[in-house]
């Protein structure tokens, strides 16, 4: 039966006011329409958690509401029924308010949308389940998704479900990072990632760009909203979310007025987003140059040290060791103590460039303010000792960790090992390992097995061969994969008797390994 023009204006005003309206206020043949094939599999989204956004709720147990029609997964009894249309329209009221969120975020066209659409989104086998769709976005579809966001069409919604397809991570950032180059509006296009694929609303990539899709639009308390809402989520923000401020500042007035925004929205929110959004925001300021901002950042949030050792570390990326040093004392000042840790950042970076007195100096200095050196540190000094060939003094400061009861990290190790290889003087290479692995016991199947592959990368199969068959005598197992490559080398040098010898020992290395373990 066709509508009068006066029953479609009622519906019209119906399913915009409640979208779901329309669903329980029509006529009886809907409920049996409902109730064919095409509608077999009737599912509630699982939104990642209840937000600002929440705009298709549906509760898990049916209502006993007289009016409601009760529709099960074959079509006969039982519908996991939406939620009352005056609490859903309460809901919408209350969201439009959402202490001074602006009603853009939910818009009229958005729920007119619905009412266009509303058979279709009811149909969908799994709301925000990829396995529904056919299949992944192609280049030409991101292509389609800007073009239709970019229209600001009154269908937009269905139209993007119609086409099918499953976006992946990649490609909600490309759509994102056009639309936020232009500066259009993403939040329709965010919503609509919110009801069909939630998995990539909870994404730190595509939330952070949503909060630089706000900025550039400079609407701090949408941004705020979103905060809060990724916040639920436990989302951790990136340093994509700041990109608007390197588009937007033009002078260092400016610079403070959008920065003191940002920080002002972070604070407000809290939580996850607030920490990894400081966070982010001293790290991007900082790899810009911007130090005195970050430093704002710094005092406006918290004055922790691990903000001051980003810092510190770019400094030292940039070789500003003055700035560095200057950096420590007003930590010092505002009553940050620095670390260990924040000295390693320094010296490493002298030792790189050539400054071994400054770096010296700069121990002796954090021990006598009570900073004791780590095997960090240690292994800073004796990388850099071993690789000016200067192995004396490596070994001191080996001698030196042993004193503070230190035990040398792997990768210390391997200064030793790689700097003799590098020099050829492989018979001390050897004779440190050999020396080492009875020593550091927690050490020697790494050694023994990076000494093996590094005679196997000069080309030397047989003394790989040789480490490995040394090691296993001694029950200590070497890397697999170090293994299996010394195996193929031999066997593909026609050296089958000794690959042979060296199977028969890992075998009976294994064969000891399963009886202990009985």
């Amino acid at each position: 039966m066709e509508l009068s023009k006066s029953s479609r204006k009622k519906l019209t005003y119906l399913s915009i006011s409640n979208p779901f309206n329309y669903l329980f206020l029509h006529s009886p043949q809907s409920s049996s329409s409902l109730s064919s094939p095409q509608f077999k599999t009737l599912v509630s989204p699982k939104p990642c958690q209840t937000s600002i956004f929440n705009r298709t709720q549906f509760l898990t147990e049916p209502t006993s509401h007289p009016y409601f029609p009760s529709i099960s997964s074959t079509g006969s009894s039982s519908f996991c029924s939406p939620i009352h249309p005056s609490s859903l329209s309460s809901q919408f009221s209350s969201f439009s308010s959402c202490n001074g969120c602006k009603n853009q975020i939910l818009n009229l066209r958005f729920l007119k949308s619905y009412s266009y659409n509303r058979f279709r989104w009811f149909s969908l086998a799994s709301f925000g389940n990829n396995n529904s769709r056919v299949g992944d976005v192609t280049p030409k579809q991101v292509s389609d998704f800007i073009e239709l966001i970019r229209s600001g069409d009154d269908e937009m919604e269905s139209k993007l479900t119609s086409m099918n397809v499953s976006l992946s991570v990649a490609s909600a950032v490309e759509i994102f990072r056009v639309l936020n180059s232009e500066k259009i509006s993403a939040l329709r296009f965010l919503d609509w990632i919110k009801l069909f694929q939630p998995e990539l609303y909870c994404n730190s990539d595509v939330c952070s760009l949503a909060i630089d899709n706000c900025g550039r639009l400079d609407d701090y308390e949408t941004m705020r909203c979103l905060l809060g809402d990724f916040g639920v989520n436990q989302v951790c923000l990136t340093d994509k979310a700041f990109g608007f401020l390197n588009v937007m500042i033009s002078s260092k007035a400016s610079t403070r007025k959008c920065i003191s925004r940002v920080v002002e929205v972070l604070n407000r929110v809290g939580g996850s987003c607030c920490v990894s959004g400081v966070r982010a925001l001293i790290e991007m300021l900082s790899v810009l140059g911007s130090f005195e901002m970050a430093k704002y950042v710094i005092i406006k949030t918290s004055k922790k040290l691990s903000y001051y050792n980003i810092l510190i570390r770019e400094m030292c990326l940039r070789h500003d060791f003055r700035g560095a040093q200057d950096l420590l004392n007003e930590m010092r000042q505002v009553g940050c103590e620095p670390s260990t840790l924040t000295y390693n950042y320094i010296i490493s970076s002298l030792c790189k460039n050539g400054k071994n007195a400054e770096a010296l100096e700069l121990f002796k200095e954090m021990q006598e303010r009570n900073y004791p050196p780590d095997a960090a540190t240690y292994e800073i000094f004796i990388w850099n000792s071993c690789r000016l060939g200067e192995f004396d003094v490596a070994f001191q400061y080996l001698d030196d960790m042993a004193v503070r009861g230190l035990e040398p990290r792997h990768s210390t190790h391997a200064a030793f090992i790689k700097s003799y290889f590098s020099l050829q003087r492989f018979k001390e290479a050897y004779e440190y390992v050999v020396n080492s692995a009875d020593k550091y016991k927690r050490s020697s199947n790494v050694m023994y097995s990076w000494l093996a592959s590094l005679h196997l990368k000069n080309n030397n199969g047989v003394m790989a061969h040789n480490v490995l068959l040394e090691m296993m005598n001694k029950g200590l197992r070497p890397h697999f994969t170090v293994y299996i490559k010394v195996l193929k080398s031999l066997r593909k040098s026609g050296r089958d008797n000794l690959a042979g010898y060296l199977t028969t020992a890992f075998s009976s290395l294994r064969s000891e390994s399963s009886v202990e373990a009985k």
